[in-house]
């Protein structure tokens, strides 16, 4: 039986998160997602993201925040050698405490298409697609891509 702890994120949790993102195949980039990025994001929803740890590792992670009107998940990953065995869901039920604690009433997520197992994992979880949006996003500075599946269209 595994000893699985769940607290909130920390910067401190940065290294193992990022490699973790980078081996889930989560779209990354060097702005938002350096750790000054992901600092400013921890401080401005300093309760509402999540990691599992085993053995002093970090397994699992989701980054969620909100805008005081909704709420947002980023990030959300477990470790391939520790899926199928609840972390995620715990993850998730964490995040979506934390955003019913802080008043906010609805939350989104972004999966890229292709990613079937987390398409899957979140329709579980009870999250529905839109078909009546079209997802659409402006960059204010030059981002680049950092997950190696991205093909620039």
């Amino acid at each position: 039986m595994m000893n699985i702890t769940y607290r909130l994120m920390t910067i401190e949790d940065y290294s193992q998160a990022y490699d973790l993102w980078l081996l889930c195949g989560n779209g990354l980039n060097d702005k938002d997602d350096s750790k000054e990025g992901i600092d400013k994001y921890l401080k401005r929803n300093p309760y509402t993201s999540f990691v599992a740890v085993s053995d002093e590792k970090v397994i699992g992670v989701i980054l969620c925040g909100h805008d005081g009107r909704r709420g947002i998940i980023q990030h959300a990953c477990v470790s391939p050698d520790y899926r199928r065995e609840g972390i995620g869901g715990k993850l998730v039920e964490l995040a979506l405490g934390a955003l019913k604690d802080e008043g906010i009433t609805k939350v989104l997520l972004v999966a890229f298409k292709k990613n079937e197992g987390g398409n899957a994992f979140w329709e579980a979880q009870g999250f529905t697609l839109r078909e009546d949006l079209n997802y659409r996003n402006k960059a204010l500075t030059e981002l680049v891509r950092i997950d190696p599946d991205y093909v620039k269209e």
